[in-house]
C-alpha cells in the first residue's frame, strides 16, 4: 500500500498544469504549484506522526469543513481565515479531501484578466 504522502501527491499531480516542488531546505515541505502562475495550491507535510495538507477554502467553507472533522483545523504557517490543515489520519473521507484539494486548486488558478 502507498504510503498516504505518496498517495496525495500523486491525487494533485492529477490537476492539469500542477507540479511538484521542494522550495525550503527542509525537504518535509513539498508544494503543489500551477505551472502558469507559480501559486501554490496544497502544502504537504509530516507532523505529529501524520501527513498534513494545507488546502485554500473560502472563508464559509473553511469553517464548514473545521466544524465537520476533527482533522480539519486552521491552517498550520498560513492564513488561517483561507486556509485549513487537513490532517490525513484517516476520519476525513477521500472523497472530501479530494473535493478540498479541487476546491483549492480552483481558488489558486489564474484568473482572466476584465476589459476595461
Amino acid at each position: 500500500m502507498k504510503d498516504k504522502r505518496k498517495e496525495i501527491i500523486e491525487y494533485c499531480l492529477t490537476f492539469v498544469n500542477a507540479y511538484e516542488d521542494y522550495p525550503f531546505e527542509d525537504k518535509n515541505w513539498c508544494v503543489i504549484r500551477h505551472r502558469d502562475n507559480r501559486k501554490v495550491f496544497a502544502w504537504i507535510f509530516e507532523k505529529d506522526g501524520s501527513t498534513w495538507i494545507n488546502l485554500k477554502c473560502e472563508p464559509s467553507w473553511a469553517d464548514f469543513w473545521r466544524s465537520t472533522y476533527k482533522s480539519v483545523i486552521p491552517a498550520y504557517h498560513l492564513n488561517k481565515i483561507h486556509w485549513n490543515s487537513v490532517i490525513l489520519d484517516g476520519t476525513v473521507p477521500e472523497s472530501d479531501v479530494q473535493s478540498m484539494i479541487r476546491d483549492s486548486f480552483n481558488l489558486t488558478t489564474k484568473k482572466p484578466r476584465k476589459q476595461k
